[in-house]
């Protein structure tokens, strides 16, 4: 390159910035269920980080194994109510709520936090309690979807998809469904 030759590079937008944080954030989860990131955002600036995992000083899923709890839930299909058995890990704090722990409520006042994946009804209940103004998900949670999305449409917390984000390779795991 000479002098006096710029060269132009494409800058990702922000959501794809600190979605790609969450991202990697995840991958310090130990969970071999799920691997979830969460980041607060203030502005521009990042205020914090968390992952899902077991509390600190407590063997993870990795070293201890899940902790399985079944549970059951009614569902309706093709008109017909049916009890389906769940099975989730309660082995772990997760992402959100770990961020909840981590950050200072002054940070939160008029943030965003941009997750791995779309909050369970618990985390959402945390996080429109939070001060938070916006959540950035990029994986749904079909469980508990449209009642989270009714509950931040009350509250009047921006809740949205970015349905067409591609995360960092190295980033990725194969999920294993709940």
């Amino acid at each position: 390159m000479g002098i006096g030759v710029m060269t132009t590079t494409m800058r990702k937008d922000w959501d794809t910035y600190f979605m790609d944080i969450a991202y990697m954030v995840s991958t310090r989860s130990r969970c071999p269920r799920r691997h979830v990131g969460a980041v607060l955002v203030q502005g521009k600036k990042l205020l914090g980080t968390a992952y899902n995992g077991a509390p600190m000083g407590i063997p993870d899923c990795s070293e201890a194994g899940c902790m399985i709890a079944e549970q059951y839930e009614k569902v309706v299909v093709d008109g017909e109510a049916q009890m389906v058995k769940k099975q989730r890990c309660i082995r772990t704090i997760h992402a959100e709520q770990n961020l909840l722990l981590f950050t200072d409520r002054n940070d939160r006042e008029g943030s965003t936090v941009y997750v791995t994946d779309q909050p369970c009804w618990t985390c959402a209940n945390m996080l429109a309690n939070s001060g938070v103004v916006e959540i950035v998900y990029h994986r749904p949670y079909l469980k508990d979807s449209d009642k989270v999305a009714a509950m931040m449409e009350h509250k009047g917390i921006v809740f949205r998809q970015l349905d067409h984000y591609h995360p960092p390779a190295e980033s990725v795991m194969d999920e294993v469904s709940e």
